[in-house]
């Protein structure tokens, strides 16, 4: 089974808010001739590396809770100002997952496959109609 890594996305609103900061960087790489790729640095390199890069995630914390992933695409060797720093790379399709409460922490974690919640279900599923903060009470009242 694969291993994931769980990151806080420190400054988004809900996941909307991550998805368009996301949508807006690509564009803004491709706009100044870059390639476009979303890319996280990092100074610790993870060094259970090949299990992350065989299907695992980057599974993203908004406001306390887990509510979407990312697949893995690669673990780049970086150099900023002469300092090793990894480049985790990965997909651009936002996969929303089933709301989990998970209490802030520094950096980014492992995350084991029993641990991470599972995809939502598609669209005309009921994981769509409500919005974020009442989403969010009804999770903290164990309703969802």
């Amino acid at each position: 089974m694969p291993l994931h890594l769980i990151k806080l996305s420190v400054g988004s609103e809900s996941l909307a808010d991550l998805a368009a900061w996301q949508k807006q960087r690509l564009k803004d790489m491709k706009a100044k001739g870059r390639k476009p790729e979303l890319i996280h640095v990092t100074r610790q390199t993870p060094k259970r590396a090949e299990e992350l890069l065989e299907g695992g995630s980057i599974y993203w914390v908004v406001k306390g809770w887990i509510v979407a992933r990312q697949r893995l695409v690669e673990l780049r060797p970086l150099k900023r100002d002469g300092v090793p720093h990894c480049g985790i790379v990965y997909d651009k399709k936002v996969i929303p997952v089933q709301w989990r409460q998970r209490r802030a922490f520094q950096g980014w974690r492992y995350l084991e496959p029993k641990d991470a919640p599972p995809d939502r279900k598609g669209p005309g599923s009921n994981d769509d109609e409500l919005p974020p903060e009442l989403r969010r009470e009804l999770a903290a009242l164990g309703l969802l």
